[in-house]
């Protein structure tokens, strides 16, 4: 049987890694995209020993270089799905310049649709994000709203959303909206644990500066568990539109919580300092909670609560920070 072709977009990046290493184990062929400005070769390692892989080096928020690697691995064998991880992944970075996500975020997404559309490529799985519900005290279903997100890049993701949406009645045959809670592991690029652990650091000794007042809440999800929910949505969601919290059960970890470990793990004995507001950064949500009952009804569950995967996530990160790689 010839296996089925797929693109990773943004595959040298913290979810898109992960994912292709999965779909390789699972008999794809991948060709994976990436321009190399947040991931890293590194973390590819593994996929790049299968002859299976193929890597393409591009950026897709220009129209030209998009349509040339969708063109290239399109006739190497026909591509049937498109996995759609690239995007700006520091949330901060595109408040302070908008200009990031609109590049990043949307118009990586306009340029793989408009490719997609060129070449017949009929289905396409699109990481979006909790950003998109903006805040809210209420818990989130997927259909929830209005949507106002307070972030350009929950702002790009619902955008992208509305185009996958319209790209559906003209051409695409298939869509799968994936909005990820707070995803958390190995070879991660940003995020509170990245960033803390980058703190302790780089500044031993000093007190670990936690943006917020550490009662900020909300659900972690380990990425292995992330990309498994994602495969069996691709598997088992019946409807052409098919879109999903993807989240663990609990009530989620508080920053406290994550400040506490990532003490413990990398540097124990270190006080914390907390700025003491609520929110911690222009466009950050302090809390929210997901509801799972979508998802829960296809047949999955996480391996790890938020707490679990919060500890797992400082081992990892905090190997991956003091590797040698890291260090060189």
């Amino acid at each position: 049987m010839v296996p089925r072709h797929t693109i990773v977009t943004g595959v040298a990046g913290f979810v898109g890694s992960h994912l292709v290493e999965q779909l390789l184990g699972a008999g794809h062929r991948v060709t994976g995209i990436d321009n190399f400005s947040r991931g890293s070769r590194e973390y590819l390692a593994a996929a790049s020993q299968t002859p299976a892989f193929t890597l393409l080096e591009a950026d897709l928020a220009d129209g030209i270089q998009s349509l040339a690697a969708f063109t290239k691995a399109h006739r190497q064998q026909p591509v049937d799905t498109v996995w759609h991880m690239a995007a700006n992944s520091d949330i901060a970075a595109g408040v302070a310049d908008p200009s990031i996500d609109l590049r990043d975020t949307f118009l990586t997404t306009f340029y793989t649709v408009r490719s997609m559309r060129e070449l017949g490529i009929p289905a396409i799985a699109f990481a979006s994000t909790s950003a998109i519900y903006g805040e809210s005290r209420t818990i989130l279903t997927e259909d929830f709203g209005p949507l106002f997100p307070i972030s350009n890049y929950g702002a790009m993701k619902l955008a992208s959303e509305g185009l996958l949406s319209a790209a559906l009645e003209s051409h695409l045959q298939r869509v799968w909206i994936f909005r990820f809670p707070n995803v958390i592991g190995g070879r991660a690029t940003h995020g509170v644990i990245y960033d803390l652990l980058r703190q302790l650091r780089a500044t031993p000794g000093e007190a670990l500066s936690v943006l917020g007042d550490g009662t900020q809440q909300k659900p972690y999800l380990h990425v292995s568990d992330l990309v498994d929910a994602m495969l069996l949505i691709v598997e088992r969601a019946p409807a052409a539109l098919s879109y999903y919290n993807i989240s663990g059960t609990d009530d989620g970890a508080t920053v406290r919580c994550i400040a506490e470990t990532v003490v413990e793990v990398a540097a124990p004995g270190t006080p914390i300092r907390y700025t003491g507001v609520k929110r911690g950064w222009v466009g950050d949500i302090p809390s929210f909670r997901y509801s799972t009952e979508k998802l829960s009804a296809l047949g999955w569950k996480p391996r790890l609560s938020s707490q679990e995967a919060v500890r797992q996530a400082v081992s990892e990160v905090w190997a991956q920070l003091n590797s040698c790689s890291s260090l060189s």
